[in-house]
């Protein structure tokens, strides 16, 4: 079986070696999970292929999914063929990602389903990792957006009200476009911790480090699959024993971290060598 590779232009990719180690596996497979013995010769520029395996931004509508990773005729015959056929694929993910993704669609060709093995290759869903992207830490807003639901978790607090009043400053504060953190962020309350992004709460058992009075942390996506997080999804701010009073600047303090400001030198001015008073102040003015 001959097969070209139509790959983007533009890029300093190997398509081709991808293609190669995708085909290598089925002349070495084939036989044990087709039947039968296949042979391929990948050639990119073929005059007459077989196949054409093209790489695409967007993999034009496969059996009603308009989202697929691939797509490729289902051949169970060999007079089904109408040569050259096209397999597409999908660009944007890693070259192990991709070598699988051509390994599953090259499998259709073959007469597999996805109910046959290998189900690493031929299951219908499968843990697919991008090209590599910046991390959440090295990214000026590592959010999908600035539009943000915020749950106070005031319950627990010995000023329910003044708690989230001070919550309330800390989130208009950051609405007015303070110096040093991203701009046009926006707030909603919701009254759902799992409808949130940010999460504000009260604490009794500390996850803070030992003596500190809050700490943020943030949870998110790894989609290239490199072990750290490139967006972030959500973030919840723990606040120790705190005066009500000092519930706005501690919060104000934290998601200045979330928005990317982590070195204190980066914070808005509130947040930089605040004084116990200071803390306690209306510093939002």
């Amino acid at each position: 079986m001959v097969v070209a590779v139509d790959g983007p232009s533009g890029t300093d990719r190997e398509w081709t070696s991808l293609v190669r180690e995708a085909a290598a596996f089925w002349a070495a497979e084939s036989e044990r999970f087709a039947g039968y013995a296949i042979d391929y010769e990948v050639r990119p520029d073929a005059a007459e292929p077989d196949f054409v395996i093209e790489f695409v931004d967007v993999v034009p509508e496969c059996d009603g999914a308009s989202d697929a990773a691939g797509c490729a005729p289902l051949v169970t015959d060999s007079r089904q063929i109408d040569r050259p056929e096209t397999v597409s694929i999908r660009t944007g993910f890693s070259d192990s990602s991709t070598i699988t993704v051509i390994k599953h669609e090259l499998g259709h060709t073959l007469g597999l389903t996805h109910n046959d093995a290998p189900a690493d290759v031929m299951g219908s869903r499968m843990v697919l990792n991008t090209e590599p992207l910046p991390n959440a830490t090295e990214r000026d807003f590592a959010w999908d957006d600035p539009d943000f639901a915020v749950y106070v978790d005031s319950g627990s607090a010995s000023d329910p009200e003044g708690f989230r009043e001070q919550v309330r400053r800390a989130l208009e504060y950051y609405e007015d476009d303070p110096p040093g953190v991203p701009t046009n962020l926006t707030f909603a309350l919701v009254d759902d911790p799992d409808d949130a992004e940010i999460v504000v709460r009260p604490v009794e058992t500390s996850p803070c480090g030992s003596g500190a009075a809050s700490c943020g942390a943030t949870t998110g996506w790894d989609p290239d699959g490199d072990g750290a997080v490139e967006t972030y999804s959500t973030f919840r701010i723990s606040l120790v024993d705190l005066d009500t009073d000092a519930v706005g600047w501690h919060v104000g303090y934290w998601l200045a971290f979330g928005f990317g400001a982590e070195p204190d030198h980066e914070k808005p001015p509130p947040f930089r060598d605040a004084s116990y008073e200071e803390r306690r102040s209306a510093w939002w003015e």
